[in-house]
């Protein structure tokens, strides 16, 4: 896949005819929330607020709003971290406060006390307990065991599997109903989207995130563990300015609106100069519109031509699109109104290519580790999983589910219903069967 904004949230893959796709959920998943993002037709919202220093991290309000363009994430408390407990009312509740890294987890044996998600997954047999980050920290499944017994089974008068189950199905049951509220407000289809599974627990629970979207396909990038730090280096250096002018769309000198683009055009190239950049600066203009009266704006990209080319009707009937795509109707008779102009100044994108796989033995034999007994959804019982080794899958190596795929940074989960094949860069896709 590629993007085409200065706020990448995976690096930009060139060279797989398989990796064109119209609309991308990426999905980040560590050790304290799971944060997510849209991008449709190459394109990562952005917005202009970010709030910092919340007394509750993840309540709006509580913190201080600053005016800086950026990504435009969904945020939750949900990670590999997140404990859980019996709620006041009886009911299991996990998230959002986090054990961290310190003490962590139960099964990390830094002296945790409080059953948490990544306890769950070993409980469960995703997580091998002498393969963690390699091999180079083993462990404590009896730990964790006792942990899930004793602070949620028995208070639930459930067994182990039924407490570690609950727990997992109920952090991906919280990340699919946020995802679907966030993917509907962006006016994207849950059912069409390409999952990016990332972070160190997001390919453990990307599966299950897509049964509850009813996504057809995941997508596992190869150091999934580090995508995001992966893709902020690869993002190209850009500049955002905005001009507010308040003018009904009838109204509108659109030659003075060029004066207005020119301008900011002009300041963004100074900004990127000042900071050393001697190549070519590349600029995206758009618009903030809304209906006379409304509260808030949508924004419409519009190419870089002279803005007086543009008769009113081509920008009526852009606006009209975007909104109806994202709300699902419009209102022609109403009239539209300019809320302010934005530029963005960057610098040209730089192609981010990953080596292709060294040619290997093609056979799967080379590539499998053992069986690993582990929970499915599908049979409600512990069932052999196939374990294979990430290092030692080729191109265009294909086989089907229930498998676990383990690398270093993170564990890759697949059910009985889907099945997995690798490209030539050694990205995983995960397709499921009623796609």
């Amino acid at each position: 896949f590629k993007q085409k904004t200065a706020y990448e949230i995976m690096p930009s893959l060139v060279g797989s005819e398989m990796c064109i796709r119209d609309s991308i959920f990426c999905f980040d998943m560590g050790g304290t929330t799971a944060k997510s993002c849209l991008i449709q037709k190459g394109h990562a919202g952005v917005v202009s607020t970010f709030e910092v220093g919340r007394v509750h991290r993840f309540k709006k309000g509580s913190g201080l709003p600053i005016q800086v363009p950026v990504v435009d994430l969904m945020e939750i408390g949900a990670g590999g971290g997140s404990i859980a407990r019996i709620s006041k009312m009886g009911l299991l509740q996990v998230g959002p406060d986090s054990a961290g890294a310190e003490p962590g987890p139960v099964c990390y044996g830094l002296g945790g006390q409080e059953p948490t998600v990544t306890d769950a997954d070993l409980v469960l047999g995703y997580l091998d307990a002498n393969y963690f980050l390699g091999g180079q920290m083993k462990l404590d499944k009896d730990g964790a065991q006792r942990a899930i017994e004793n602070k949620i089974a028995r208070p639930l008068n459930v067994s182990l599997t039924e407490a570690a189950w609950g727990i997992h199905d109920l952090i991906n049951e919280t990340m699919g109903s946020a995802a679907k509220t966030h993917i509907a407000e962006k006016g994207g289809n849950p059912r069409v989207v390409t999952i990016i599974a990332y972070g160190g627990a997001g390919p453990v629970h990307a599966y299950g995130l897509a049964k509850k979207l009813g996504a057809p396909r995941i997508l596992v990038p190869p150091v999934a563990g580090v995508g995001s730090a992966l893709g902020f280096f690869t993002a190209p250096r850009a500049f955002d300015l905005v001009r507010s002018h308040k003018v009904s769309l009838e109204e509108a000198d659109f030659d003075e609106v060029e004066e207005l683009f020119q301008g900011m055009e002009r300041e963004g190239a100074a900004v990127l100069q000042k900071a050393g950049s001697t190549e070519e600066i590349q600029y995206e203009r758009s618009l903030d519109m809304r209906f006379i009266g409304q509260g808030f704006e949508t924004n419409i990209t519009v190419d870089s031509r002279n803005f007086a080319e543009f008769s009113k009707e081509e920008i009526r009937r852009m606006f009209d699109e975007v909104y109806k795509s994202l709300y699902g109707r419009t209102y022609p008779e109403s009239e539209v109104e300019f809320v302010s102009f934005r530029v963005r100044a960057k610098l040209p994108e730089r192609d981010f290519r990953l080596p292709k796989l060294e040619a290997k033995a093609s056979s799967l034999k080379d590539a499998v580790k053992g069986q690993r007994l582990a929970y499915s959804p599908i049979a409600r019982d512990f069932i052999p999983f196939t374990v294979y080794d990430r290092y030692s899958l080729f191109s265009k190596a294909r086989f089907d589910g229930p498998a676990i795929i383990e690398e270093r940074e993170s564990t890759a989960i697949v059910g009985e219903d889907a099945s997995v094949s690798m490209d030539e860069y050694g990205f995983l896709w995960i397709s499921f069967e009623e796609a």
